[in-house]
């Protein structure tokens, strides 16, 4: 999976390049030396996908509490992240590797690139996003909801309602309109694909994806293009003179579209078919064979700190895992509640995943 572009937190993580942050300290709440043994020195490095962000008064505060200085790596999308640390196992290019989901998790888990280590602060966070909670290799940090998008204007010129369920999309209405990503190159494709499989079942699911492909979806390789060149309601698509107003992509894609519109409009230009979407959880996990283990898992604290977890919603466009953390009113007020978001356990992600993508590939592509 993973091109996990959001919209413009990919172009501000590629605006800051190569970071420097601050973790926490110790339980203590001294400031940590960074000079006990195994330590590594004062330098935590942070591998991450290129959407990874973050405000910089937040990242100076963490800098003047603990004197850890955290080098951000960024390594493409989540799944060539992924791929590179697997293949550097037990000397990794960094301490923490950030931005492994539900989808690729069994891969990163089965491939054994994570020390165990109980973050600080778990007891802040929901059960049912903890997937490891029994070995705590990894620590959620976020969630997120892939749903389809739908350009208000085109709908309401129309005088169409836009579609709000899986079973909407393969209606003769809403026929060359939907515009997804390859389920094999990008995140937000493979979780489309995820949710019908959720939808549909086993069997269903590819009987779904024939009628959809008879109902002209637009397939193309990543978020970028479908949503920034092909979709008719992004800032993007609009000068790209894009003709699909129907679109895979985020719940949180709507404010960010009023976020960085200028000038701000009142309403989001798109909204969201509340019952197409799938549930994402990142996750951050000490690499094996870290040279700063002290630092990674202060890291690894600060990441799920609630000061972090409140910076993160307008700078990555996804949701806090903390319950004590504030979401911010813009999504609030321009984004959707998502209620009834699609699941699959992760073991089951990790046994099919590979085929589904290959019979997707059979019945969409060819």
């Amino acid at each position: 999976m993973r091109s996990t572009k959001r919209l413009a937190a990919g172009a501000v993580a590629a605006a800051l390049g190569v970071t420097t942050l601050a973790a926490c300290g110790g339980s203590d709440g001294k400031k940590a030396s960074g000079e006990a043994s195994g330590s590594g020195g004062k330098t935590v490095t942070l591998v991450s996908h290129d959407s990874f962000a973050a405000s910089d008064p937040v990242l100076k505060a963490f800098t003047a509490q603990t004197g850890y200085t955290v080098k951000v790596l960024k390594s493409g999308d989540a799944g060539a992240a992924l791929n590179q640390e697997i293949l550097t196992k037990g000397s990794p290019r960094g301490d923490v590797f950030f931005g492994v989901d539900n989808t690729l998790l069994s891969r990163a888990l089965d491939n054994g690139i994570f020390t165990p280590y109980e973050a600080k602060g778990l007891d802040r966070v929901p059960a049912d996003v903890q997937l490891d909670k029994d070995k705590h290799r990894v620590t959620p940090v976020d969630t997120g909801d892939i749903c389809v998008n739908y350009d208000k204007k085109y709908f309401a010129d129309k005088k169409l309602a836009p579609p709000q369920s899986f079973d909407d999309l393969i209606k003769p209405e809403y026929k060359d309109l939907l515009v997804t990503e390859n389920v094999a190159t990008s995140s937000p494709g493979l979780g489309f694909m995820l949710g019908s499989v959720a939808q549909y079942g086993d069997e269903g699911w590819q009987d779904y994806w024939k009628k959809l492909k008879a109902n002209g979806v637009k397939v193309v390789d990543g978020w970028e293009q479908a949503y920034n060149t092909d979709f008719s309601g992004s800032a993007g698509g609009k000068k790209a003179k894009g003709d699909r107003p129907l679109v895979v992509s985020y719940a949180s894609s709507p404010p960010a579209e009023v976020i960085y519109a200028d000038p701000k409009p009142t309403e989001a230009p798109t909204g969201v078919a509340t019952g197409t979407c799938f549930r994402q959880t990142e996750f951050a996990g000490l690499l094996k064979g870290a040279k700063n283990d002290a630092g990674g898992k202060a890291l690894l604290d600060f990441l799920i700190s609630k000061k972090f977890q409140e910076d993160m919603p307008l700078q990555m466009f996804v949701d806090p895992v903390a319950k004590d953390a504030a979401v911010p009113p813009e999504f609030t007020k321009f984004g959707a509640k998502i209620t009834n978001s699609a699941t699959v356990a992760p073991d089951k992600i990790a046994k099919n995943r590979d085929q589904w993508v290959k019979t997707w590939s059979s019945l969409v592509l060819k």
